[in-house]
């Protein structure tokens, strides 16, 4: 079984160069290898195999002494194979082609050997003992470790270890039916008691903030210190408000994982919604398929199941009670009686119980 924990990182101003370095090389490696490959296809209709790509490597480390000297030999390889991955996923219609990467872009590095922790440190290849926050034990295996670092210009390392199968206790085998909203986050029936989990509107906390901080950022030269500095400070406001969603979804998803055995939701077509102008910002400010993803590896984790329903199923429309099927629910309309037999429903509390009748 294999766990992440994703620890910080406080390097030194030299370890910092080191890392820039590093980050440099595996980008250009990824660009040098991407455009061979889309030369190669335009010429022949084939992809270009994975053992072609790491056969470029001594070749290029001679015509390219810096490759060797500032980046250790496996993250180059790991490029290569990341690369083939992304073409694999791309045949394969799961992802968009692969694009050229730039330095303004996420900067990361993967370390698939190699790595190890040592007290609150974490020995890394070429780079040396770097501080690290290990706020839980790293138990297990090392199988990965990949360091990035964040557009607020803080370091961080995501460590993949194999652990054995452990599933985590069971505490609860309710049946939740879950709702999601815009004016309540979550609406919860487990066949018995309607609950509603309120939506924290994470971004429009800090809209205000980061207008001004942006407005203060577009009138900087391009190339400044100064501009330079501001980018920062708008990068911390939505760091934040990444952090206090994330922070919400995990504890939320936590809790009714440990309440159920299982969890029924609508399989929402979150792409297609958030091209509605008027509800994009608030759809996607929710994270509602964060959200989704959250409940179904935790819920694997404890041998729980994780039911999605049907986008067109009509949750909201059809009547808990009778089954009847009303023709228009406009958003708008919040509450609805039915014509059949008469029940008042709360129109997201109905789709809540709907869900979690679906699987019963």
């Amino acid at each position: 079984m294999l766990k992440a924990v994703k620890v910080r990182l406080y390097p030194t101003p030299e370890q910092e160069l080191m890392l820039a370095k590093s980050f440099g090389c595996a980008r250009w490696y990824w660009n040098f290898s991407l455009n061979a490959c889309i030369q190669h296809y335009q010429e022949t209709g084939k992809a270009l195999k994975l053992a072609t790509y790491k056969g470029m490597l001594p070749r290029l480390k001679k015509e390219f002494p810096w490759l060797k000297e500032d980046c250790y030999s496996a993250v180059l390889q790991c490029v290569a194979i990341n690369l083939n991955k992304a073409y694999t996923n791309f045949f394969q219609g799961k992802a968009k082609e692969p694009r050229f990467k730039s330095k303004q872009g996420k900067q990361s590095i993967q370390y698939p050997q190699n790595v190890t922790v040592d007290g609150h440190k974490l020995v890394v290849p070429k780079i040396g003992e770097i501080k690290a926050v290990l706020h839980r034990e790293i138990a297990g295996t090392i199988k990965t470790v990949t360091i990035s670092k964040s557009p607020s210009d803080k370091y961080f390392a995501s460590i993949l270890c194999e652990v054995e199968d452990s599933r985590d206790a069971s505490i609860g085998d309710k049946i939740l039916g879950i709702d999601l909203g815009i004016k309540d986050f979550a609406i919860v029936h487990d066949g018995q008691e309607l609950n509603k989990y309120s939506n924290p509107t994470h971004l429009k906390r800090h809209e205000k903030n980061l207008a001004r901080k942006q407005q203060k950022l577009a009138r900087k030269t391009k190339g400044s210190k100064t501009r330079e500095r501001y980018r920062k400070f708008v990068a911390k406001v939505h760091e934040r408000v990444s952090n206090t969603r994330q922070d919400f979804l995990h504890k939320l998803s936590r809790k009714l994982v440990d309440e159920s055995q299982v969890i029924v939701v609508e399989n929402l077509n979150v792409k297609g919604l958030v091209r509605n102008r008027k509800l994009s910002k608030a759809i996607s400010d929710g994270g509602w398929g964060i959200f989704v993803n959250f409940l179904a590896y935790k819920l694997e984790r404890k041998e729980g199941k994780l039911v999605e329903i049907d986008r067109f199923f009509p949750s909201s429309k059809k009547c808990s009670c009778c089954g009847h099927v009303v023709d228009e629910l406009p958003l708008d309309i919040r509450e609805w009686d039915c014509p059949s037999c008469g029940t008042h429903h709360d129109r997201d509390g109905n789709a809540a119980l709907k869900c979690d009748s679906f699987s019963r």
